[in-house]
């Protein structure tokens, strides 16, 4: 066993508490940067597009007012006219798209001068003709044209293309940091010059506007613009007083609040205090810059089996903590298992539920990511033991192991039902489902036979638990609404959803108030619910339920699970689920230094009864031997015995139809429908399939149409 580690770096908040603030910042500059240019782009683009519309709707006025009211002294009236108007149509439409971004700004940029300096001074051109500047220097952002046809045209055969967007991107990289350091200087300057009653430079300087800040707290505001001082954080805080401000009568000028969101999102730029503190930081803490923290020879190699719920969340949270790791997964992705029966049941994609394991852990220099089938564990020699490529025949030591390898269907010693009731466990277990789901409904438009035709159009779903009810609802709302006037043949309304449950209520786990609820919310969509009634037989052709045949050639299995074989591996005590008994800190009875963590552990700490497998109790499981390891690691106190705290449990019935028990709060109907859908979004790993899942569900929800009824894989694949 190692020896706890001695650090140089006692206080290891610090460096954790800055990759933080700095995930948090680069986390900005890739959401809310990309919407806050494209609304600056669009409120730009508007305001010289409806120029241009009103110009030459009434041309003779646009001719007079070249002539007369802002004359170019070094052009035709004439040619000033149609200049003017052709670099207001046309670049502002570029700009609104972003296409030929810096471009169309540079034009705008130089017509917002020549107003400003040959018609009338005003702030507003001043600050026109510096958000132009920014988008001739840092470009559009991820939201435009540009960027979606960059990569390609750097690799394409144009002459020249790919030099002219490797010199604009470092005109982004390093004119960036310096055009920042010069806004902050000329904001700075207005503010001063407005406070001090200067007012013969309004040609260059927007003193007017910057009266708003005209008071001491305007200089401590203009002082900290010019040494680029918590800039971000000073910027953000003037944002969020812009309501405060106008209540005491002190209006904050449009342009002054995008320069300053400009400032809040990107910093300050070089040549500022913000810059030195975070290059020195960079020069104590390397892992700030992407470089690794520490040397990871002879430090405790920690292997986690499953990139679950709980093997995802210890991974994270040691990975700050001096120690190596490898994350171990028979797949190359993290699933989000409370959703594959929206995948069952056409409502979202194997994508919109899968993140890849590895990009997770892109960042983070002591992370391994290891695709392996985990088959047994020497724990005498410290090894793992695989089977299959591309890790056959391979051993992998550990000082440490967790072992996160989840559950898998139990059919309660009735094996051979699986081939005709698969569960939802995998992907693949959810794309089978879908296949059985949707051929059904072909395979009733295509037989002539009403017998036949019965059996295929009724569905039958095994166990009232959460997994079960939902896909209760899911399939009655697909063949009542999302399938309207698709077949010929039949009315897909006509469907049979049958739910079979061995107890004498659904859910049993929720408050039995709930329970009720949910029966009659089913009943409501016309799921035919059956209470104690026992599974005694499936096959190819139907179901027998309580002594009854019920003809069903579509079956879902959502009765229950057995864990993974992880016991076996130990030779360590389990329960009837195969569950590994685990002592109050998850460590294995016999093995201290091998943890078991979410369904594949039985732990008693949830106030002295059983830990339920639910995602939330995964991940506090993972986070807590995260903690412990790492007290071992660094020879300090252990914390205290595993408590597992319960954040409530949650199902959704069908459409504005859900409950959710929280103890001492019980909600049902569309308020628990929506938080529902709140939270499992929020659980969601990966922010596109946060967006994609939103997405899927606002169309659904307005249109009662799914977008991926598709049909793949083939009944052998299954099996």
């Amino acid at each position: 066993m190692q020896q706890p580690i001695k650090t140089n770096t006692p206080h290891v908040w610090i460096p954790n508490l800055m990759a933080w603030v700095a995930a948090a910042i680069k986390f900005v500059e890739r959401t809310v940067g990309p919407v806050t240019d494209l609304v600056t782009r669009l409120w730009l683009a508007k305001i010289f597009f409806v120029s241009a519309v009103i110009k030459l709707s009434n041309w003779d006025n646009a001719l007079l007012l070249s002539q007369n009211e802002y004359p170019v002294a070094w052009l035709n009236p004439i040619t000033a006219a149609y200049l003017g108007v052709s670099i207001e149509f046309i670049s502002a439409a570029l700009l609104a798209f972003g296409l030929a971004t810096r471009f169309a700004a540079l034009s705008l940029f130089i017509l917002s001068l020549v107003i400003q300096f040959n018609y009338i001074a005003l702030d507003q051109h001043l600050f026109w003709a510096a958000l132009f500047c920014w988008f001739v220097v840092h470009g559009a952002g991820a939201l435009s044209i540009d960027r979606m046809l960059g990569h390609g045209l750097a690799d394409s055969a144009l002459p020249f293309a790919a030099r002219i967007i490797n010199g604009l991107k470092w005109l982004s990289t390093f004119g960036s940091p310096v055009y920042l350091f010069l806004l902050r200087l000329w904001m700075a300057t207005a503010i001063y010059f407005a406070f001090s009653g200067i007012t013969q430079y309004v040609n260059i300087l927007p003193i007017t506007t910057a009266a708003s800040f005209g008071s001491y707290l305007g200089l401590v505001l203009a002082l900290m613009l010019v040494l680029g001082i918590a800039l971000r954080w000073v910027a953000l805080a003037v944002i969020v007083a812009t309501p405060a401000m106008m209540m005491m009568q002190m209006s904050l000028d449009s342009y002054w609040f995008f320069a300053l969101l400009l400032l809040a999102i990107y910093g300050a730029g070089c040549w500022s205090i913000d810059y030195l503190i975070s290059y020195k930081l960079r020069q104590i803490y390397p892992q700030l810059d992407g470089k690794p923290a520490f040397s990871l020879e002879g430090l405790p190699h920690v292997v986690i089996v499953g990139a679950g719920f709980g093997g995802l969340a210890c991974a994270a949270k040691l990975a700050m903590q001096p120690v190596q790791i490898t994350l171990v997964d028979k797949h190359n992705y993290h699933l989000f298992q409370p959703l594959l029966y929206q995948v069952a049941t056409a409502a979202l994609g194997q994508g919109d539920i899968a993140s890849p394991t590895r990009g997770m852990f892109r960042d983070f220099f002591n992370v391994r990511v290891l695709l392996g089938n985990v088959v047994g564990v020497d724990a005498d020699k410290n090894e793992l033991v695989f089977e299959d490529h591309p890790l056959k025949n391979q051993r992998i030591q550990y000082d440490y192991l967790v072992l996160a390898t989840g559950a898998s269907h139990s059919y309660f010693g009735r094996d051979e039902w699986a081939k005709f009731a698969p569960g939802l466990k995998r992907i693949e277990d959810a794309t089978e489902v879908r296949r059985r789901l949707l051929l059904a409904f072909e395979l009733a438009e295509a037989t002539s036979d009403p017998i036949e035709r019965e059996s295929l159009l009724t569905f039958l779903i095994v166990g009232g638990g959460p997994t079960g009810v939902e896909l209760a609802g899911s399939i009655a709302e697909l063949a009542r609404f999302g399938m309207e006037k698709e077949f010929r043949g039949f009315d897909p309304a006509s469907a049979r959803v049958l739910l079979v449950q061995s107890g004498n209520r659904l859910l049993p786990t929720f408050d039995e108030s709930l329970s009720k609820i949910t029966l009659d919310s089913l009943t409501k969509i016309g799921v035919e619910v059956h209470l104690n009634s026992k599974v005694e037989h499936i096959d190819a052709e139907g179901v027998i339920v309580s002594g009854k045949r019920i003809p069903s050639r579509t079956v879902m299995w959502a009765a229950g699970v057995v864990a993974s074989p992880a016991a076996d591996w130990l030779g360590a005590e389990k329960d009837k689920a195969g569950r590994v008994k685990v002592s109050t800190d998850l460590s294995v009875a016999g093995h201290s230094n091998v943890f078991a963590i979410g369904d594949t552990a039985l732990s008693n700490g949830w106030n002295g009864e059983s830990v339920p497998g639910l995602a939330p109790a995964a991940k506090q499981g993972g986070e807590y031997v995260a903690k412990v390891i790492a007290a071992k690691v660094l020879g300090r106190q252990a914390p205290v015995s595993f408590r597992y705290i319960h954040l409530g449990s949650l199902a959704t019935i069908g459409r504005k139809a859900a409950v959710a028990d929280f103890g001492f709060i019980k909600l049902s109907g569309a308020p628990a429908w929506w938080l529902w859908g709140l939270i499992h979004l929020t659980f969601l790993v990966g922010l596109r399939n946060r967006f994609s899942v939103m997405f899927d569900w606002f169309w659904a929800y307005l249109t009662l149409r799914s977008g991926t009824r598709i049909i793949t894989g083939s009944e052998a694949e299954h099996r």
